[in-house]
């Protein structure tokens, strides 16, 4: 009797590039349409823009790189770059801050590597970090006030005029510091009560902030689900922060609360759809619970006592330089075969 003979890996219904990313797309959807009810409609258009963008700088520079544009398009990374930097700029950040920091990920951290599976770092947050660094007044006076949509806040139109020309003098009225950023720079000379009594703090954790968190992690819990990202990282990213949160953080009249720290910012669009991009984090199981852990740790070290109130872009970077030296350290079990030997090649294992 003859046998089909097929060499390994047996795998069944693989999932194509554009089918994961289309994924991705459809779980941050809750967190855009928490992000609009609450802060209004800054964010939806700057998904728009930036996914526009993204398009077309990748289809561009792969023209230049003389590669199938259509073909390349349609793994649907690109939108989810320009996904992500939608989701986490300011809601009135001008056209042309967005537009450099889409153009920045797709070209420079992104095709200049060699595409899909060769960049090294995070390419949204390369160019979140390159335009937090080249333009931080526009980055941090443009976060919009929580206000429902339906309450009053800035209509389609207005914030459109307002991204479109690049000043706010309309909006000013309806832009604050982020919750993060207000309690840094408020508890050194203010109590907690103090400080909390502030309208972006509203009722509960960060008023509207909370929502947007939650939002994002039921996004992500889907992923998970799908098996689309694994669990790994974001327990250790959230792990992370949080036990640095609960050892350093307990006063809250010297430090934010571990609620602050999980529920305001970009805590759960880091953990769940950023630190988790496959090309640029850590492989195994056990190298993905190290960098999960160590963004965390970086995250709550930056935001208490360094310069940015937020940190996710920047601890994932810094980590995405280490995932080289995990990968290296941790390597998967070989299936039927003995432990991995770690440790100094030539010297004794005990």
């Amino acid at each position: 009797m003859a046998f089909v003979q097929q060499s390994s890996p047996h795998a069944r219904n693989a999932r194509p590039t554009s089918r994961v990313m289309l994924w991705v797309i459809i779980a941050a959807l809750p967190g855009l349409i928490a992000q609009t009810i609450f802060f209004g409609w800054g964010n939806l258009i700057n998904v728009i823009w930036c996914i526009a963008v993204a398009l077309a700088s990748e289809a561009i520079i792969l023209k230049l790189r003389k590669k199938p544009v259509r073909f390349f398009l349609k793994d649907n990374t690109a939108a989810v770059t320009g996904l992500l930097l939608g989701l986490s700029l300011p809601q009135f950040a001008p056209w042309w801050v967005s537009a450099i920091a889409v153009i920045s990920a797709i070209v420079i951290a992104k095709q200049l590597y060699g595409g899909l599976g060769s960049n090294p770092f995070n390419p949204a947050m390369v160019g979140y970090a390159l335009v937090l660094i080249s333009f931080p007044v526009a980055m941090t006076t443009n976060w919009a006030e929580p206000t429902l949509l339906w309450q009053g806040a800035p209509g389609l139109g207005e914030t459109l005029s307002s991204i479109a020309s690049g000043h706010q003098t309309a909006v000013d009225g309806w832009t604050m510091a982020t919750p993060l950023d207000e309690y840094k720079h408020k508890i050194a000379t203010h109590t907690a009560d103090e400080v909390l009594s502030h309208p972006t703090f509203g009722d509960a954790v960060a008023r509207g902030w909370e929502w947007v968190n939650g939002a994002f992690l039921a996004g992500g819990l889907l992923l998970v689900g799908l098996r689309i990202i694994s669990w790994h990282i974001p327990a250790g990213f959230l792990a992370g922060l949080a036990v640095m949160s609960l050892a350093f953080g307990s006063n809250a009249d010297q430090y934010a609360p571990l609620s602050l720290h999980l529920l305001a910012g970009g805590t759960m669009l880091g953990a769940f759809f950023i630190a988790t991009d496959p090309v640029s984090a850590a492989t195994s199981h056990q190298g993905k619970l190290i960098y999960g852990a160590g963004i965390g740790v970086l995250i709550y070290l930056i935001r208490t006592w360094g310069n940015y109130p937020d940190a996710v872009a920047f601890s994932v970077l810094l980590m995405n330089f280490a995932v080289p030296f995990i990968d290296h350290f941790t390597p998967p079990r070989t299936y039927g075969h003995h432990k991995a030997r770690r440790g100094v090649p030539g010297k004794s294992q005990g």
